[in-house]
């Protein structure tokens, strides 16, 4: 198991399709809503894939708001959830954050992953609210 940042387009569209399978296509978020302006590689926005047995198997990606690493698009594919890589997913954007020098880094969570992102140091921020459909909390980590 191992974590890469995305630096071709090839690897971008790997993450692409990882998370049209899991948001789209498994938890039922609009096409529309999934991609956006920060999915490209010029630099606003840093990406990652996970790999199991050399197979990308997860995603995620980190961006700068108002000082802070924001956390998104982190899932795993489902066949490959039960071997630590959204772990290892999470460990890989906090060091991109703290190359960048931020002292915090925050995401939304979905609730039912909460637990989750608990064990790894997260605190919730916020109360429950709704993101395409699915509850989220606001979690927040000082590095």
């Amino acid at each position: 198991m191992k974590t890469k940042r995305i630096v071709d387009i090839e690897d971008l569209e790997k993450a692409f399709h990882i998370r049209e399978k899991v948001f789209v296509a498994e938890q039922g978020v609009p096409l529309e809503d999934e991609f956006d302006e920060y999915d490209h590689l010029d630099g606003d926005c840093d990406h990652i894939l996970a790999f199991y047995d050399g197979m990308a198997v997860g995603t995620g990606r980190i961006r700068v708001v108002d000082g802070i690493g924001k956390l998104e698009r982190i899932c795993v594919l489902e066949p490959f959830r039960a071997f630590g890589l959204g772990k290892l997913i999470i460990q890989a954007l906090e060091e991109l954050a703290e190359g960048k020098k931020l002292a915090k880094v925050k995401l939304h969570g979905q609730t039912q992953a909460e637990g989750f992102y608990h064990k790894l140091g997260y605190e919730t921020a916020s109360d429950e609210f709704m993101e395409d459909g699915i509850p989220h909390v606001v979690m927040t980590k000082r590095l």
